[in-house]
């Protein structure tokens, strides 16, 4: 067994730098998101809008926790995380449907359960346990992954716990189970072409479902059968022509587009937003702070921020070419995965190219479960780093 002090210096120092950055940078964004416009002095905070750094001060305890989750995943052996597979699936599947009896609502949603003064949202967290039980069915499972038929019990394996995500209703999560998937079959060897076909092929399906959907809806007054609420549905389509309904579902795309393409090159200013500070951003310091920072940051503080995502990929792609077993790649490979899909759809819907699925920004957002989420797989990604290369003594 290697030394802890041998692994330590194993930790790779630049993903855990890039990762430092990012965070103290969104607290930066979060506050200037969060702060009320009618500040003038300090003497105004108490008397008319109470705490300004309340978010602030919020998000640094879920960063503080977050690193807890991952010192904890570091110092295990990710390899031992295999005996516990089957505990944790069903664990997984016993908490997400509990969310649908005892679960929270809160904007149409019911995905939060309470313990006491703190909620969670059991859909973030499940993310990892389900890349982490996928992993284990896949490396049992490497070198046959050659046809449909081998594939059709991976589908099965991730659409328990994705379908009763999609009940709550939470369809941003649901697709990052299917992003999620697709990346780890694919570091398990399975077939591009084959794929690429099945991408294709559902994409194609559920396309023609929807289009058939609003049509019959908007020339007959009646409608196919689809697992969406209408506002979900509404905002799949909406991102084509946002205009159509500028003042209802197009409304965020509308005003996040306004924010990013007034912020030019430089920005407006660090707090000097009128998007932000006028209240136009819907949600802007969870799915919409990517806005926040193209507005008053500008074209270079987007950059920076997509270099440090950059960096983040692919430190994550190195580790799990790296990884000592097909395990640890599997591993590496769906953390990749959901830290990928979340940025590219997260920036992909501000600026209008995606739907708005209410996807946050990955260390960036404000928010507990998901900060913590992506912390503790950050963790277990650097394990995987650690214990990648054999140490000669």
């Amino acid at each position: 067994m290697l030394r802890r002090s041998t692994l330590l210096k194993k930790i790779d120092y630049t993903l855990v730098m890039a990762v430092g950055i990012v965070v103290l940078y969104s607290l930066v964004v979060i506050y200037s998101a969060t702060k009320p416009v009618e500040l003038l002095s300090a003497d105004d905070i108490v008397g008319k809008s109470g705490d300004s750094f309340a978010f602030v001060k919020k998000q640094v305890l879920w960063i503080l926790l977050g690193i807890v989750a991952m010192m904890a995943m570091i110092s295990i052996r990710y390899e031992d995380l295999a005996r516990h597979v089957r505990f944790l699936y069903i664990f997984n599947l016993f908490v997400l449907a509990a969310v649908v009896f005892i679960g929270h609502s809160t904007l149409g949603a019911q995905r939060w359960i309470a313990l006491g003064p703190f909620r969670f949202q059991p859909s973030e967290f499940s993310k990892l346990i389900v890349i982490i039980c996928f992993a284990v069915f896949l490396a049992a499972r490497e070198g046959k992954l050659n046809s449909l038929r081998d594939l059709l019990p991976c589908f099965v394996f991730i659409s328990v716990p994705m379908l009763l995500v999609l009940k709550q209703p939470d369809l941003g999560t649901s697709l990052v189970f299917i992003a999620i998937m697709f990346g780890m079959l694919f570091a398990a060897g399975a077939r591009p072409a084959l794929l690429l076909g099945v991408i294709f092929s559902v994409v194609l399906l559920v396309g023609s479902w929807l289009w058939a959907h609003y049509w019959l809806e908007v020339n007959h007054g009646f409608n196919l059968w689809i697992p969406l609420q209408e506002y979900q549905f509404q905002r799949l389509i909406i991102f084509l022509n946002p205009w159509s309904d500028w003042y209802g579902s197009g409304y965020h795309i509308i005003q996040s587009q306004i924010a990013i393409g007034q912020g030019g090159f430089w920005g407006r200013g660090l707090f000097q937003g009128s998007q932000t500070h006028g209240n136009f951003l819907p949600i802007q310091e969870t799915d919409f702070i990517f806005s926040v920072v193209g507005e008053e940051l500008g074209f270079i503080g987007a950059f920076i921020l997509l270099a440090l995502y950059f960096i983040i990929l692919y430190r994550g792609i190195l580790i799990a070419a790296g990884a000592q077993d097909m395990l640890g790649n599997l591993l590496a490979g769906g953390i990749v995965s959901m830290l990928a899909f979340h940025v590219l759809v997260n920036v992909g819907m501000t600026i209008g190219i995606m739907p708005v699925t209410g996807i946050p920004l990955p260390l960036f957002s404000y928010g507990g479960s998901n900060m913590i989420t992506n912390m503790a797989a950050l963790g277990l990604l650097l394990n995987i780093g650690m214990r990648g290369k054999k140490i000669l003594f």
